[in-house]
């Protein structure tokens, strides 16, 4: 009987796995730490009395939210102290669930940075309610807050979030063409094609997290990032020969995105955010060696949010 009932708590687990990884990762901005938490959470689940268990999904739910949000407070002095613009851990993600468009933006690199912004609890808040859909009284339960204080959190969050991200009625076809349009502008080092895609005051972020050398400042205006691109074909990079580098189009969080690597190594990700018009108003850009494991590892994540 007990083998039995550790094989049901383990085909509920997998069952909602992907769910966990995706609330997880949309709390944390990293990959690594949302599998520690995914894990985590399985030795909770198995260790847990489940005959009390009345609703499997919501209960998994509690524990990942509850254990992402230890995280996020203990690490937020690490992101304080971090050299240079911190952005969050690319993740490559798969076809199906990023035709909803919801399920992408909620994981794009633009939002996770606004996420970013957000206090642990608003944050968490937040993601359950407008990306979840969890209901005021669920998420009280899984935040251990009353539902007073959810809903004024979840309205203060949504506030916060419309002031810095705009919704764009963002075409995924319009994205995925500029996107083929950059990379071969970049690839071929012309600076003016780059300069007709970019937004006047497109603004570039760079982490390297002062393990590579990388702006640690924003890079501000479309002749100035365009430069900044069309070098990366004439110059060495990294170490690595411009013979030697790689680029290639994927998806990343969602959207389209380059993956450059070198020999043995993935060097950066860079993704875009867009306006209406499918200009390229803003650029993430990934070098830090510690948050590319992902990529390289080359899982590409269900983002989905059912």
């Amino acid at each position: 009987m007990t083998n039995l009932s550790a094989h049901l708590g383990q085909q509920v687990f997998h069952e909602h796995r992907n769910l966990l990884f995706s609330v997880a990762y949309r709390l944390l901005g990293s990959a690594a730490d949302a599998e520690d938490v995914v894990q985590d959470a399985w030795i909770k689940w198995s260790a847990a009395d489940r005959s009390q268990v009345a609703d499997p999904k919501a209960y998994l739910t509690r524990i990942v939210s509850n254990l992402a949000l230890e995280r996020l407070r203990s690490t937020r002095h690490k992101r304080e102290t971090y050299v240079g613009p911190w952005l969050p851990e690319p993740i490559l993600t798969s076809g199906d669930t990023a035709d909803v468009v919801t399920d992408a933006e909620s994981v794009s690199m633009a939002m996770l940075v606004v996420l970013e912004t957000l206090s642990p609890l608003e944050r968490a808040v937040f993601v359950l309610k407008e990306v979840f859909d969890f209901s005021h009284a669920e998420i009280a339960e899984a935040v251990e807050r009353s539902e007073a204080a959810v809903r004024q959190a979840v309205h203060r969050a949504r506030e916060h979030v419309r002031a810095r991200r705009p919704r764009f009625a963002a075409d995924p076809s319009r994205q995925r063409e500029a996107t083929e349009r950059f990379f071969a502008a970049t690839t071929g080092g012309d600076v003016n094609a780059l300069m007709e895609l970019l937004s006047p005051d497109v603004t570039l972020w760079t982490d390297g997290g002062g393990k590579v050398r990388q702006a640690l400042r924003p890079v501000v205006g479309a002749a100035t990032v365009a430069a900044w691109f069309a070098a990366i074909g004439t110059v060495t990079y990294q170490g690595v020969e411009p013979a030697d580098m790689k680029a290639e189009l994927v998806e990343i969080n969602g959207g389209p995105g380059i993956v450059f690597s070198g020999p043995g190594r993935v060097m950066a990700t860079v993704t875009f955010d867009f306006d209406a018009d499918g200009r390229v108003t803003a650029i993430h850009n990934v070098a830090n060696p510690d948050k590319l494991q992902a990529v390289a590892d080359g899982t590409a994540y269900d983002i989905g949010t059912r």
